[in-house]
């Protein structure tokens, strides 16, 4: 297996825009390995080249370009988003917005909710659990796009519980 430049550095690319802590490839002539750094300035902070074979091969480190840190605090709500209560995803996953992608949405902006009503899916490991209201209300926002990962305990929409 030989990789060039670019494809190395599509490859950590690749890598940098997912959840993955480590990748290591290995052949007979070579072994790449990458790590994610625990600073936020380097989200891949090692990519080594060591050579196995007895050829020597010089070691090639690359360091994407920094991504800004994120907001460590959620914007203050306004006076009247105060007694807006979120949805939470009870788990890391993929949020759905609907039963499946040809079939209309469980919940939309506008819509009331009541207290045990499915208002989306979140897939975890192929298994898509229904996320439940958990009070009756309307939803004012609904915060995360269809399709989109989501971490435990990310805010998935606001309702005005009535």
């Amino acid at each position: 297996m030989s990789i060039n430049f670019n494809e190395l550095q599509d490859l950590l690319g690749a890598i940098a825009q997912t959840d993955i802590a480590e990748v290591t490839l290995k052949t007979e002539t070579f072994e790449l390995i990458v790590r994610r750094g625990t600073t936020v300035a380097s989200p891949v902070s090692v990519a080594a080249v060591t050579p196995i074979a007895a050829t020597p091969t010089p070691t090639l480190t690359v360091s994407p370009t920094p991504t800004p840190p994120e907001p460590t605090e959620p914007p203050t709500p306004s006076p009247i988003e105060k007694k807006w209560v979120e949805i939470t995803s009870p788990m890391v996953g993929t949020f759905y917005r609907a039963p499946a992608p040809d079939e209309a949405p469980f919940v939309s902006v506008g819509d009331r909710v009541s207290n045990g009503q499915t208002v989306c899916i979140i897939e975890a490991m192929k298994l898509m659990n229904e996320i439940e209201a958990e009070l009756t209300g309307e939803v004012m926002e609904i915060v995360v796009d269809n399709g989109q990962p989501v971490e435990y305990g990310q805010t998935l929409m606001w309702i005005n519980p009535s």
